[in-house]
């Protein structure tokens, strides 16, 4: 054998023996998440063990919450779509105006709060499916499920920057970056076992609580929070936070003066963003514009609900002139701030371009328990929908530490294209209809896909955001989430009645179009993506992740 032949062996050989050490390393990375659960600090407990619950109640409330609405309360299926827009759109802008209520009150006031509010708005949901108060967008269930759901929206977006703030505080230089891990995972993990809780208790529960048994899940998820709550007040105690408090100070004196030094300049690199004189702007335009987009909005929803007499033309004109009102709101907000980020054409166009593929997101509540439920009726796959809705949050819990193993030197770029595209093209999977094996392909593929791309998505904000406007620019990133979740859900209710009729109809679902549909929306986001490459990367020094 000649030289290059044996050179080619090492070669492949380190190659085998490298890609096996990322594999290992992958797995102990895994490992050194869940043992950092369990030697966390006390304090850090008493918001982990109720990060579990609320995953646990969250997504498992959202798996059911469309068949509630539909058989329960009497609404469409466009309807139901319209509540959970509210819901989901809403924790977003309650995120962004009680973000700050916990440095206000302290992490253990806000989270206790929160659960509060949490059992009041699920007691009221439960309360909503136990007695008879008739049917309808107009009834009194109706009126008391929103006001539940209101609540719930309102203390989420108390809860999770509180839960955050609360990690930031228990963990030092060493901790925080699991701290972090363990925090993200758990709730993936809680809502994994939703899909096991739910239809155990639904099919027991049918005769107690008609026409389905949701009732139930309701209550017993209600009586979660109630756990949640106890353990809260039980471990986060006065006495535990300034325990975890003076050992985070501990670490911090421990890791010496050089990450001292490096906080000081990040904060006075912080310092210089904020101008010595805020500069008035004139909001009058926009006010009025923001106005006459909510009242074309609601014109609009009034017109489908028969609420308010006009042709049915009228209630898409209505549509048109509430987006391009809402626009014009948006141009003139960003005209009159030179400095704000969406001034950056790179950034805009990254963060936009990603909200196709992001509906997929979306659906994992929005479509798939009612594909699911309705596809499969009869099945076992319909018959324990939740589970089978549930299972890229546990996918997700095991293949990120993976995947970040193995890509942890690619490019990112490259990696936000390859990740959407595979996250993308398994639901072409789904348009050939309804086959379990290639529902459970598609779940595979397309969780591996998010696990690739969607940790690169912040990472590419925080590399393309000028020095001193990280913060600034990570905080408006997040924007088009809020709007991924409000216009999926304000269409989806039409897709799922069309496509995917309720079984009693006798209609046949069409399915396979449906998600051969959705499949087209979302590779939008790669193929803009590839064609960007040159312009995203031009004038920037794209570098590797170490």
């Amino acid at each position: 054998m000649d030289d290059n032949g044996k050179d080619g062996m090492e070669q492949e050989e380190q190659t085998d023996q490298s890609l096996e050490k990322i594999i290992r390393d992958a797995f102990r990375e895994l490992g050194q998440t869940l043992v950092a659960f369990f030697k966390a600090p006390k304090a850090l407990w008493g918001i982990n063990v109720p990060y579990v619950i609320e995953g646990l109640v969250y997504f498992g409330i959202l798996t059911i919450l469309g068949k509630f609405c539909s058989e329960n309360v009497g609404l469409t299926d466009e309807q139901a779509g319209w509540v959970y827009s509210g819901v989901t759109g809403g924790i977003t802008l309650a995120m962004l105006f009680l973000g700050g209520v916990s440095d206000k009150i302290g992490v253990r006031k806000a989270l206790v709060l929160s659960f509060v509010m949490f059992l009041l708005g699920r007691g009221l949901i439960a309360f909503s499916g136990t007695m008879d108060f008739g049917q309808g967008i107009l009834s009194p269930m109706f009126f008391i499920m929103a006001s539940g759901l209101l609540i719930m929206v309102l203390a989420y977006g108390l809860f999770q920057p509180a839960a955050y703030a609360g990690v930031k505080r228990y963990t030092g230089p060493k901790t925080a970056a699991m701290g972090y891990a363990v925090i993200y995972g758990l709730m993936n993990l809680g809502a994994f076992f939703s899909g096991f809780i739910s239809p155990f208790v639904r099919h027991r529960a049918v005769s107690i609580f008609p026409p389905n048994g949701l009732a139930a899940v309701f209550w017993v998820y209600t009586g979660f929070v109630a756990v949640a709550l106890l353990i809260t007040v039980t471990i986060l105690t006065r006495k535990t936070d300034k325990a975890a408090v003076a050992r985070v100070e501990e670490e911090k004196q421990e890791s010496g003066g050089e990450e001292g030094e490096k906080q000081e300049d990040e904060i006075q690199d912080d310092g210089k963003t904020e101008p010595a004189n805020k500069i008035h702007v004139d909001n009058r335009l926009l006010y009025l514009l923001v106005l006459l987009a909510v009242g074309a909005l609601a014109a609009g929803i009034a017109i489908s609900n028969g609420r308010l007499s006009g042709n049915p033309w009228m209630k898409y004109l209505a549509y048109v002139l509430a987006t391009v009102l809402s626009l014009g709101a948006a141009a003139d907000y960003i005209y009159r701030r030179p400095e704000h980020p969406f001034r950056d054409s790179r950034f805009t166009f990254f963060i936009f371009v990603l909200i196709p593929v992001q509906t997929l997101f979306a659906h994992n509540w929005l479509t798939l328990p009612y594909y699911l439920d309705r596809a499969f009726h009869g099945q076992v796959v319909g018959d324990y929908f939740e589970f089978f809705s549930n299972l890229n949050p546990i996918l997700i819990f095991v293949l990120a530490p993976l995947v970040a193993g193995l890509t942890a030197k690619a490019n990112v770029y490259k990696m936000m294209i390859y990740g959407t595209f595979v996250m993308a093209l398994p639901t072409l999977l789904l348009a050939v209809g309804p086959n379990v094996y290639l529902f459970l392909t598609y779940v595979l593929f397309m969780s591996i896909g998010e696990a690739m791309w969607q940790p690169r998505f912040l990472q590419w904000i925080a590399e393309i955001a000028p020095k001193g406007k990280t913060g600034v620019y990570m905080g408006i990133g997040q924007f088009p989430w809020f709007l991924t979740k409000m216009i999926t859900g304000m269409y989806s209710g039409y897709f799922v009645a069309t496509y995917l009729p309720k079984p009693e109809t006798g209609e046949a679902t069409r399915s396979g179009t449906l998600w051969l549909i959705y499949a087209l929306i979302a590779l939008i986001s790669p193929i803009a993506l590839v064609f960007a490459k040159g312009w995203m990367n031009r004038g920037m020094q794209t570098r590797a992740v170490k």
